[in-house]
């Protein structure tokens, strides 16, 4: 999609401090921090949110959760603890309608979350 964000970060359009990209997904610090370790990741291709993404790509959600484990473990923040966060529409707090995980870490949560 041309007019969203987070394509123009995979299509390197709008450059983003990358921390781990593959094939299928890229990863990058998010701008606005809530944790010490904040990072997104995002699928390469286009969805708005988890309720737009086919049955046939459920891999591509595994992929992303496995993947954001291995960064967690890079990051240093595997042993203590990590949180990984899927907001869908509005009133979940989802501002970028491209969907995104958020990788958050480096100090301790509360819950509930908020």
């Amino acid at each position: 999609m041309e007019d969203c964000l987070f394509c123009k970060i995979v299509s390197k359009k709008i450059p983003a401090e990358l921390i781990f990209e593959d094939d299928r997904i890229v990863a990058f610090n998010d701008i606005n921090p809530q944790a010490p370790i904040h990072i997104l990741i995002i699928p390469k291709e286009h969805f708005a949110s988890l309720n737009d993404v086919p049955e046939e790509q459920k891999d591509l959600l595994g992929h992303i959760l496995i993947r954001g484990r291995q960064i967690a473990q890079n990051m240093g923040i595997h042993e203590n603890g990590y949180r990984i966060v899927l907001n869908t529409a509005r009133d979940s707090g989802q501002v970028v309608f491209h969907i995104h995980f958020h990788l958050l870490g480096g100090r301790h949560m509360t819950w509930p979350p908020g």
